[in-house]
């Protein structure tokens, strides 16, 4: 059976908006299975149905009839090998291969993560809507690295929150042509459309805010590995912040030049959020991918061992005070 919940709209509920107050008061749901819903005529406002912007009156009664029956997803669910960082009931992280599409899109419409995650997590197929199963943000084909996937309702609507006020940490690890001439600091340019290559981003002061820290680990006479840490989550901002230092990442075609490599070299680190049921952050980190250079791998170890320890130091220090 279909289950139905009621709500009454109160004083201070007027002139809210549907979806706005069913977003408040479903939190289960995220904001587009909720739209989902309201489009679909499973929520009612005094036994009709209605829009997503209808506006709310004192004494209004709003239902919601929300389906038990999953529709069929309309992608193919794959037995595709995933590389698994952690799992429980809330999330899965991987630790995506590079040349993996995240989601079905034109010319991949089957071999994506989304197809896997469907084998893999039952009961995920309508999780932040059907065509993207369970997925709340996404990396480049090219880029390997950490990737998590909500596996219920409640964990898409939180994390998505998340990575929209900017909660989540991000650590990428890039491997640059030439070498940034200052060893750390910070790539503050905004990004927009290319204006003549719609496909592509570029530096633009009248696009939308864009900010990045880098910090370089290690180089040689040709290249440099260099941790950038985005503050923003604009498309293709490492990409395009790294070629405006003048280091494009090393076998980009689109920034950079593509040379004898077969995708660019850029990794997904290590990703930190709060933990949609425990509210606990956690951490995860995604070992570097097999095709960087022995040498950068090294410096990405030794660099983390660091961080380990100055952490463990930190935790000491607050557990004395």
């Amino acid at each position: 059976m279909d289950t139905i919940v009621k709500f009454a709209v109160g004083f201070e509920d007027a002139d809210e908006r549907l979806d706005r107050f069913l977003g408040r008061m479903c939190s289960d749901f995220s904001r587009v299975r909720l739209q989902d819903f309201i489009r679909e005529k499973h929520v009612l406002v005094n036994g009709a149905a209605a829009k997503p912007s209808q506006a709310l009156r004192s004494g209004d009664e709003v239902v919601l009839i929300a389906p038990t029956a999953v529709e069929p997803s309309p992608l193919l669910a794959q037995d595709i090998s995933l590389d698994i960082l952690f799992e429980d009931e809330s999330i899965l992280v991987i630790n995506k291969p590079p040349g993996l599409v995240v989601h079905p899109g034109a010319g991949n419409h089957e071999g994506t993560v989304a197809n896997a995650v469907l084998h893999h997590c039952e009961g995920i197929a309508v999780v932040g809507g059907v065509e993207r199963p369970g997925i709340v943000h996404r990396l480049d084909k090219e880029t390997s690295g950490c990737l998590v996937i909500a596996k219920t309702e409640k964990a898409h609507r939180l994390i998505a929150d998340e990575f929209a006020s900017r909660g989540v940490e991000k650590a990428y690890l890039a491997l640059v042509d030439g070498t940034p001439r200052m060893p750390h600091g910070k790539i503050d340019v905004a990004i927009g459309r290319h204006k003549v290559h719609r496909q592509k981003m570029a530096v633009d002061e009248r696009g939308r805010e864009a900010l990045t820290h880098y910090r370089v680990l290690a180089s040689n006479e040709a290249k440099a590995l260099v941790e950038c840490r985005p503050r923003t989550g604009r498309t293709h901002q490492i990409r395009v912040h790294l070629k405006h230092l003048g280091q494009p990442v090393t076998g980009d075609p689109v920034y950079g030049r593509r040379g004898s490599h077969e995708r660019h070299f850029l990794h997904a680190w290590k990703l930190t959020l709060t933990h949609p049921e425990s509210g606990e952050r956690v951490s995860f980190t995604a070992p570097v991918a097999e095709d960087f250079p022995a040498w950068a791998k090294e410096a990405a170890l030794n660099y983390d061992a660091t961080l380990t320890k100055k952490q463990a130091v930190q935790n000491t220090t607050h557990d004395h005070d």
